[in-house]
């Protein structure tokens, strides 16, 4: 059995792959082993992957073209894990050197942690740094924020096995089971990560380090690029039915988190609403009353509060925002996509009525 057993989905990724994989073998954590997840590849891909595997035993080949969508490809990888950390690599990503061994550390260090993960830098098709991956990093962020974005980045998350399968916690599918079976979500992909940690952020202790472990690759194939609306408004399902769950299991209302969440850092088109300052109130005395109190809650529900009037003075109250609480990239973005919202490059989605009541859909498969 290996520490950390690597999970690492491939379908024509041949571009990016031998990075990929060399950043594996670079790592001065030496007890892994990766699985490479073969979706079907028809460029190549699965013969560089094979090709690495007779050089280091250590890399296995499993062509899984038959998995319906992606969450049910990762599943099956879950499935062949044998190891005390599961490690997610996406084949167009680079890990660094000391990643695993961080990692590593924080899991020894917190026996209660359930996922660890970290920041990087954004980099583009030639690996130049365009950017940060920007997410909380205090001991309560991923919690207080996971209604209203993802709480981490996909490709720089570990998580602990056995609690895995403790909790029944699986890519795609609903492990809290507070919602009627009927009317539970599936999500194949788009925003398989999203249902999955979002779930783990708010019923176990989960971290991102703040440290920079991974490069994280933004070039035009990125689902979050050709499928960027598609996963907008999955991800928005995600985050009610999140918000549901949590009203369940704590026994308060219900409320909609929509005229507040900022996935793929933009706001949602509300139709003719403008002010959801009422929405946000109630909002505000639930997640205070059943959220752990502290900094992250505070800069989450002030963050939010400032989206809840959709007017010209959004950029007053951000800079206010902003000598109180500081600069995150994100924020600013978010604010800025409203500013913007009538130019090509920043188009808002229309986020639609939800009633808590009505079935739930399933998104098309992707990656």
């Amino acid at each position: 059995m290996a520490t950390f057993d690597v999970l690492l989905p491939v379908r024509n990724g041949i571009d990016y792959l031998a990075q990929a994989l060399d950043s594996i073998q670079s790592q001065s954590f030496r007890d892994w082993r990766l699985l490479v997840l073969d979706h079907g590849s028809s460029d190549g891909s699965t013969e560089l992957a094979r090709a690495y595997g007779e050089r280091d035993r250590r890399i296995q080949v499993h062509v899984m073209a038959d998995a319906p969508d992606l969450s049910a490809l990762l599943n099956r990888g879950l499935d062949l894990c044998d190891c005390r950390y599961v490690l997610r690599q996406d084949a167009d990503d680079i890990s660094l050197p000391d990643r695993m061994a961080e990692l590593a550390r924080a899991f020894t260090a917190d026996p209660e942690l359930v996922l660890a993960a970290s920041l990087g830098d954004v980099i583009d098709g030639r690996g130049r740094i365009i950017g940060r991956i920007d997410m909380p990093t205090g001991p309560w962020g991923m919690r207080a924020g996971a209604l209203f974005r993802t709480p981490t980045a996909h490709p720089a998350v570990a998580l602990r096995l056995d609690a895995l399968v403790r909790l029944g916690a699986r890519y795609g599918e609903d492990f809290i089971g507070a919602v009627a079976p009927a009317a539970r979500l599936r999500v194949p992909g788009l925003a398989e990560d999203y249902f999955l940690f979002g779930q783990l952020a708010l019923t176990c202790r989960c971290v991102n380090l703040a440290r920079k472990l991974i490069r994280y690759r933004w070039h035009g194939a990125n689902v979050g690029a050709v499928h960027a609306s598609a996963q907008m408004k999955m991800a928005l399902d995600i985050s009610r039915y999140l918000a549901e769950s949590l009203a369940i299991m704590q026994g308060t209302a219900s409320f909609d988190p929509a005229p507040f969440c900022n996935h793929g850092e933009r706001l949602f088109d509300m139709g003719e609403g403008r002010d959801f300052s009422e929405a946000y109130r109630v909002m505000e005395q639930i997640l205070s009353r059943v959220m752990p109190p502290g900094p992250e809650l505070r800069r989450e529900l002030a963050f939010r509060k400032l989206l809840a009037r959709r007017d010209a003075a959004m950029a007053l109250r951000y800079g206010i925002f902003l000598g109180r609480h500081g600069f995150r990239p994100s924020e600013w973005r978010t604010v800025k996509s409203w500013l913007l919202r009538n130019s090509r490059r920043q188009p808002l989605v229309r986020a639609g009525v939800v009633s808590t009541t009505e079935s739930r859909r399933t998104a098309d498969a992707g990656y």
